[in-house]
């Protein structure tokens, strides 16, 4: 069995190692390796060289101790790792760790990188910013629309560990998020539920009068709906206990008349206290791909404090 790399991208930021604790808590330790990813830019030598003059000295002094704050972060944020494998019992070949120059920018260099045999990439939703979640707007964002072939986690906050919502539809980007879940969790987590949405009327369609034909067909449709997704919910239930997951921590959930699939999933994910969300992004066609992207889109958007996983 090859060993799953997941690729984490740290800033020196405190979300940052808050997504290494969630990584601990929830991978499939050994069998899944943590790559530590750090993009550093470095001040061009000739700049270094103008500290000879007196006019420079001064910002040449600033510019070394932001250096090396951003370097003692980064240790300081290490040292820390090292902690938690240590409680955890967890051999400490379970991480490793790497500082790159920047060449082509932040979220550029951590593609390029995702493209060496990464199953995942793992980025906090707010980092050293000021504005906590431009973050998200520039680097999270880029790498979502970025990444075709690498899965992305967004971790907002500090999410609960041992409860899973796992988005399905009837495409085959949701068979790829059930794999995906089934080859990198733990099998120690307490609940994965199958959670599927079935849209009902618009807002502006449920303020109208409708005969009762039409309400009978409104709920064929949804009743269509439900038998579409239990074979879903059927065959996403053999590939988890397959793989090791016990069948008593596996639940399935219809929701029914949602106004919108994300918001639905935001909701279940918020009663129910769920610390990750799984969607998956891509479907069987050209229109699927363009509604789930949307949909993975408004869930990352939406969820503050949970770890959103788009799996591609």
């Amino acid at each position: 069995m090859t060993r799953r790399k997941i690729l984490a991208a740290m800033d020196g930021s405190r979300q940052a190692l808050e997504g290494v604790r969630y990584a601990l808590g929830t991978l499939d330790l050994p069998e899944v390796k943590i790559v530590l990813f750090s993009v550093m830019s470095k001040v061009p030598e000739f700049f270094y060289d103008l500290g000879r003059e007196p006019l420079f000295r001064r910002q040449i002094v600033e510019v070394r101790s932001w250096e090396k704050a951003v370097r003692d972060s980064f240790e300081k944020g290490m040292a820390e790792i090292r902690s938690m494998l240590n409680e955890r019992n967890i051999p400490q070949s379970a991480i490793e760790s790497e500082i790159r120059e920047r060449k082509e920018g932040v979220a550029r260099d951590i593609i390029r990188e995702a493209g060496n045999g990464y199953d995942a990439v793992l980025v906090g939703r707010s980092g050293l910013s000021k504005f906590k979640d431009i973050i998200l707007g520039s680097i999270a964002q880029k790498l979502l629309s970025g990444m075709t072939d690498t899965s992305l986690w967004v971790i907002g906050g500090r999410p609960e560990l041992g409860k899973i919502l796992l988005a399905l539809d009837e495409s085959e980007g949701s068979m790829r998020a059930v794999d995906h879940v089934a080859a990198m969790l733990n099998r120690s987590i307490s609940q994965i539920t199958l959670f599927h949405a079935i849209r009902g009327l618009s807002i502006f369609e449920s303020t109208h009068e409708y005969p009762l034909s039409e309400l009978d067909q409104e709920k064929s449709r949804i009743e269509a709906g439900k038998e579409m997704i239990e074979p879903v919910f059927k065959e996403s239930v053999r590939r988890l206990t397959l793989s090791g997951f016990d069948r008593a921590r596996i639940r399935t959930k219809i929701v029914t008349d949602a106004s919108s699939r994300a918001g639905a999933i935001i909701e279940e994910a918020r009663k129910g206290e769920y610390g990750t969300i799984v969607v998956g992004r891509r479907g069987l066609s050209k229109v699927q791909e363009f509604f789930m992207g949307r949909v993975s889109n408004k869930v990352v958007q939406a969820a503050k404090t949970q770890a959103v996983w788009v799996v591609n």
